[in-house]
């Protein structure tokens, strides 16, 4: 793809300036000039300049052997050498593919100083292990991030390529798929090799009223996100059984527009609300920002964490780290509770693939009843009262 001005068309009107919203656009005397490293190639410029001055190229792209593509991938996300919770459940899944498909499974890590956590990652059933180290890696931007997955995936071709559906998976991955011309799934639930060799990707649609099954059969690799804790986990040996390969770092992949200042770490929440098994949510149904005492109250006897509806957080009752939903964080307990949640589609979203769910409501056509599994048809700041006396009389009485 190439971006270029013509220089007998361009009149020096500066609308494309005022008009990139990445600012790469600049005035050399009367000629627009962009700058190609901060252009994102979105046609903003284009559909702004009246004389057709601006101009975007896109290249066909050769037909590619599919067949030197072998391998599967799983990103290994992690954060101060931690890692993510989906990762080992990718693992697990991506052990299985690779096993059909007769190939290795590589685990891809970025960051600063993770020499500790590639090696205990090696312990994992894996067959390899990428690092790529280096301390602008520090901290996740999507930008370097991005770039360096491309340049791996074009050096070592994996056919497949997974990685958790988090808001880093989410936030990278699909600039990868573009860099890369191929296809990528989002959310995918399921995962299977076909009799074909290619990979079946299955994920909810339309609100999760379908289950949509999508393939990648002319491009590659085949690239998708998966949701966390809708596959096993598997656990580490006690020794390293993947061969670690260090990748040298290239300064020039590394760059980023974006510099972070400061981080800093949620601590509302006592238990991570995607890793929780159980989950109390409250939305605007709780009337007020005080009664989620209740569900702290409830959510600290079982255990679990506290959530919320998009509804309670645009009114200022919950920080955004605890919105369940389309926009918010997809989870999967054990068990989650719906306290004065109506369940509009874009919640459901996020939680709907629940082991149980409990709903609370006074309406008795709201649509969340027609995803639980048990209901109660009544005022929660009423019911959840009645839920906690319950609770604690049922610990009193086993402690007795």
């Amino acid at each position: 793809m190439s971006i270029r001005v013509l220089e007998d068309n361009c009149t020096g009107c500066k609308q494309c300036v005022k008009a990139c919203p990445q600012m790469a656009i600049s005035m050399d005397g009367k000629l627009a000039t962009i700058a190609l490293d901060n252009c994102n190639f979105c046609g903003s410029c284009v559909s702004t300049c009246k004389f057709k001055a601006i101009t975007i190229e896109i290249e066909k792209q050769a037909r590619e052997d599919l067949s030197a593509y072998s391998g599967v991938w799983v990103f290994g996300e992690q954060d101060g050498g931690h890692l993510a919770g989906v990762v080992p459940e990718l693992i697990g899944a991506g052990r299985k593919l690779a096993d059909k498909r007769g190939c290795k499974l590589g685990v891809v890590l970025l960051g600063d100083n993770i020499a500790e956590l590639a090696a205990a990652v090696a312990k994992y059933p894996v067959d390899l292990v990428y690092v790529y180290d280096h301390q602008k890696l520090a901290r996740y931007r999507p930008e370097p991030y991005s770039r360096v997955l491309s340049a791996l995936v074009r050096k070592f071709k994996p056919e497949i390529v997974l990685a958790g559906a988090t808001t880093t998976g989410r936030g990278f991955l699909s600039r990868v798929a573009v860099d890369l011309y191929t296809g990528l799934t989002a959310d995918c639930t399921g995962l299977e090799i076909g009799d074909d060799g290619l990979l079946y990707q299955t994920r909810p649609a339309f609100g999760g009223n379908i289950m949509a099954t999508i393939l990648c059969p002319y491009t590659r690799p085949q690239m998708s996100t998966v949701r966390h804790k809708v596959m096993p986990a598997v656990l580490p040996g006690d020794t390293v059984r993947a061969e670690i390969i260090n990748v040298e770092p290239q300064e020039q992949l590394l760059a980023s527009r974006v510099n972070i200042t400061d981080f800093i770490r949620d601590v509302t929440q006592k238990v991570n609300l995607v890793e929780a098994d159980v989950i109390v949510s409250g939305g605007r149904g709780m009337g007020k920002p005080e009664n989620f005492a209740i569900l702290h109250e409830l959510a600290d006897l079982l255990g679990g964490a506290v959530g919320s509806s998009r509804a309670a957080v645009d009114a200022g009752w919950m920080p955004y780290p605890h919105q369940v939903g389309q926009t918010g964080k997809t989870v999967c307990p054990k068990l989650y509770i719906a306290c004065g949640i109506s369940g509009a589609v874009q919640h459901l979203a996020g939680m709907q693939s629940s082991d149980c769910i409990i709903a609370i409501n006074r309406d008795k056509d709201a649509p969340i009843f027609q995803v639980a599994d048990f209901g109660f048809v009544g005022d929660a700041l009423e019911v959840v009262p009645e839920l906690i006396k319950a609770i604690k009389a049922s610990k009193v009485a086993v402690a007795i």
